[in-house]
């Protein structure tokens, strides 16, 4: 259910969907609905974390311990080609509940923390070191990457790929010197 409704949010929105719509569509009665997440926040919450493991499971498919970060954008790629490009559920989520919902405005905090961890273990893995500005750029590449193929224009991921390939190629000369 929860996955279900996270493709749901990330085609029609989060706030401005009804309970009854959202059961009708992910195929539970709107008392089974709260039977299993208490509300309707509660869904949202199951919902991002769903979106969120699915996501960092894909994005796990590289070697835990060699994933590149090039291969960051590769697994934008396959997941907009399986999900849609529709931009990315966790900031909509955020920016939807700011001042609404302490707890969702939390929960995809701590989901974009981890995943900029993920950055930056993928840069010191290839540079043999930390680089917390480099990785906020790489950061900042996929996320606007994320929300610009949303506008039906996927060609801008391997913009940002290649982007952050530079980048890294840029980073990697004056490590060495």
């Amino acid at each position: 259910m929860a996955a279900a409704a996270a493709q749901l949010f990330a085609r029609e929105g989060l706030r401005g969907i009804g309970v009854d719509h959202i059961g009708v569509t992910v195929g539970a009665s709107t008392r089974t609905l709260y039977k299993h997440f208490g509300s309707r926040d509660g869904l949202v919450m199951a919902a991002l974390e769903s979106r969120h493991a699915a996501f960092m499971a894909l994005l796990n498919h590289d070697d835990a311990e060699t994933g590149t970060v090039e291969s960051l954008f590769d697994t934008l790629e396959q997941w907009s080609a399986e999900f849609g490009a529709s931009g990315c559920l966790l900031l909509r989520a955020g920016s939807e509940y700011r001042g609404a919902n302490d707890d969702i405005v939390a929960l995809v905090r701590g989901q974009k923390a981890a995943f900029f961890k993920e950055i930056a273990r993928r840069v010191n893995h290839a540079l043999g070191h930390d680089d917390a500005l480099l990785s906020s750029q790489i950061w900042i590449l996929f996320e606007g990457a994320t929300a610009i193929a949303s506008l039906d224009n996927t060609a801008v991921i391997r913009a940002a790929s290649a982007a952050a390939k530079s980048l890294m190629a840029h980073a990697g000369k004056h490590s060495e010197a």
